[in-house]
């Protein structure tokens, strides 16, 4: 893989029931094509469910193939992100359970870009400022964020593995 074909990403496992923890690994694995030995730790935020943090180097898209995979456990909460590279925007993926999957691309300081239909769409589907809140709230994954904050305080200070994708 030479370096303009590959981006960098995390993938944030907040919350997993401890016997789905092998499978997950297994998913993510078979997604970078490498080995992983993920560094499970408590979630203060939720008794009796586990977390993990790793940081993964592959070809762009990578972070919605990991979502495609990890979404098959609709019981786990996670996020994904994936840095914007040379032809590509970056993305971020957010699952909760209530809530199910967000997706948004991502620019380089990391913030949420809303791509010019989408505003269109907006802009039409919306009758009031009461729907265009709405529908803005919904685009920036607000309820997602809300959701998940909980679960990230709590994770403050695990160990971080980085994971390469080979080739």
């Amino acid at each position: 893989m030479s370096t303009c074909d590959h981006t960098s990403g995390v993938v944030y496992i907040h919350s997993s029931p401890g016997a789905v923890c092998p499978h997950v690994e297994w998913a993510i694995a078979s997604v970078l094509d490498t080995h992983c030995g993920f560094r499970w730790t408590a979630q203060p935020a939720a008794p009796g469910q586990l977390r993990a943090e790793h940081i993964w180097y592959a070809e762009p898209g990578t972070a919605a193939r990991l979502a495609g995979v990890l979404c098959t456990w609709p019981i786990l909460r996670f996020e994904i992100t994936e840095d914007p590279s040379p032809g590509a925007d970056g993305e971020r993926f957010c699952h909760v359970p209530e809530l199910g999957l967000w997706r948004a691309r991502t620019g380089a300081n990391g913030d949420i870009v809303v791509a010019e239909d989408q505003l269109r769409a907006l802009v039409a589907d919306c009758q009031d400022a009461d729907s265009m809140r709405h529908r803005v709230t919904e685009l920036l994954g607000s309820n997602w964020d809300e959701a998940l904050e909980p679960y990230r305080g709590a994770g403050e200070g695990p160990p971080v593995e980085w994971l390469h994708s080979v080739g």
